[in-house]
């Protein structure tokens, strides 16, 4: 019904997809009380707004924490929850600068291509499709946060001051759709850091890598004292480097300082089997370089002995799985603060273990191996049968529209329909391609985005005809 209606469009979706990835919409401090996430974020509300507005939707800006856009009439009303914002990209490594919207090859870079800013737009012309098209006897609300990637204050301000959906979906993850999500736990291991006289940590920089991306950089700057000499030193790190096969630099800076950087490769937290761990590695070569100098670091040693899971030794004894997945952990940052070593770390933990069980193994382990610990960042899992209505007419949507017989899926990461009753994710991202999530050269595919648009319009009219 709607098909020839968005292929119509195609060029319009195209050209506002890239409008709104050329806003570089990264959580920044502001001190104008109606930008609480920066000026880019909010620039990118007011796009979204505006563009709503200029098609014929009524739209609000909610104090500048996030927006809707809407259309339709009736009591009840069908959500649907995408986010604006998005995580640093560096430049260095892309193909294409992060925030020029590069077409290329038929598809669409950019950071946010796929996460979420296509699949917003995508939702936003199927609700034109819709409204154009067709009268509903509910209300469809684009509801636009712009803080995901960080605390979620923009879908907390939402929730206390306007109307909550009746049910909805999030344009958030992957099709055919999600019937599970795992919960969200970040992990602050930490503990005083007692100098030594033959070498020392003086500095670490973990490149202000977000908790949810997999870390793609970290460089430690050490001292040494005058009784050794940093050319062993150097030779020694580079026999600990060869051995792993790692991609690390060493860099003299001078007959007493040097620096060990460490590279990998960003993934979403959700996925961090996906990525190259660049704090994994340094810290395993930082561990064995210690252990050769005779240097006990405890944290490091730690992590080491018991979380690091780059090979088949021990691991921390939180062994849980279940239909949504096992466990998983991504180490997010290393760094130093006031005289104390900090290893923060992202966890997904299985929708059948508590949140509870997971802090109360944690506080177990840290308090026999003098380690301190502190937690933020929960969010509870999401869970809805599979033979629930919402998820059998979204995944029926979906294939009949892919031609294909796909079954509901549960995730690690985490989207905006956990905030909300009766409410799951529902693409993006089509089955067996890969996720482009926080990832370098991040990309949308012009025509699963064209796709998409169509199987959002499909589902907002079989949900509120």
């Amino acid at each position: 019904m709607f098909n020839n209606y968005i292929d119509f469009c195609k060029n319009e979706i195209v050209s506002s997809t890239c409008d709104l990835i050329k806003i570089p919409s990264v959580l920044s401090f502001s001190n104008d009380k109606n930008e609480p996430f920066g000026k880019n974020c909010a620039d990118a509300l007011n796009f979204a707004l505006e563009l709503g507005k200029s098609m014929g939707f009524r739209t609000k800006n909610v104090d500048g924490y996030c927006g809707f856009i809407e259309c339709g009439e009736g009591e009840e009303m069908l959500g649907i929850i995408g986010h604006l914002d998005v995580v640093p990209a560096d430049s260095s490594n892309w193909s294409f600068p992060p925030f020029n919207a590069t077409v290329h090859n038929g598809k669409i870079y950019g950071r946010g291509a796929i996460d979420d800013k296509g699949p917003v737009i995508a939702s936003l012309y199927a609700m034109k499709a819709v409204m154009d098209n067709v009268k509903l006897n509910k209300r469809v609300r684009l509801i636009l946060g712009i803080d995901e990637e960080n605390e979620w204050r923009c879908i907390n301000y939402y929730k206390e001051h306007e109307e909550l959906p009746t049910f909805g979906f999030s344009p958030d993850a992957d099709f055919p759709c999600i019937y599970a999500e795992k919960s969200l736990l970040n992990v602050h291991l930490f503990e005083h850091y007692e100098h030594n006289s033959l070498i020392n940590i003086d500095s670490i920089d973990y490149g202000n890598n977000a908790i949810n991306v997999v870390p793609k950089f970290c460089n430690a700057v050490l001292s040494i004292s005058n009784s050794i000499s940093i050319d062993d030193c150097i030779n020694n790190l580079n026999e600990i480097i060869n051995n792993y096969s790692y991609k690390m630099t060493i860099s003299k800076i001078d007959k007493l300082h040097f620096s060990l950087t460490s590279y990998g490769t960003s993934a979403h937290a959700a996925h961090p089997d996906l990525g190259i761990n660049a704090i994994s590695r340094l810290l395993v070569v930082l561990n064995d370089f210690f252990n050769l100098y005779k240097i006990d670091i405890n944290i490091i040693s730690v992590f080491n002995k018991y979380i690091n899971t780059e090979f088949d030794g021990k691991s921390l004894c939180i062994n849980c799985c279940d239909e949504s997945g096992s466990l998983t952990l991504n180490v997010a940052k290393f760094y130093l603060k006031d005289n104390n070593f900090y290893i923060s770390m992202n966890l997904r933990i299985p929708v059948n273990t508590s949140i509870s069980k997971i802090q109360n193994s944690f506080n177990d382990f840290c308090s026999s191996l003098n380690l301190s610990v502190r937690y933020d960042g929960e969010k509870p899992s999401l869970y809805i049968p599979k033979d629930n209505k919402l998820v059998t007419v979204l995944c029926d949507i979906f294939n009949k529209n892919a031609h294909i017989k796909a079954e509901p899926i549960a995730i690690g990461g985490a989207t905006y329909a956990r905030a909300f009753k009766n409410c799951i994710s529902f693409g993006a991202n089509m089955p067996n391609s890969k996720d482009m999530c926080h990832q370098v050269d991040e990309f949308i595919d012009i025509d699963s985005l064209i796709l998409s648009c169509k199987i959002y319009a499909n589902a907002i009219y079989e949900l509120c005809k």
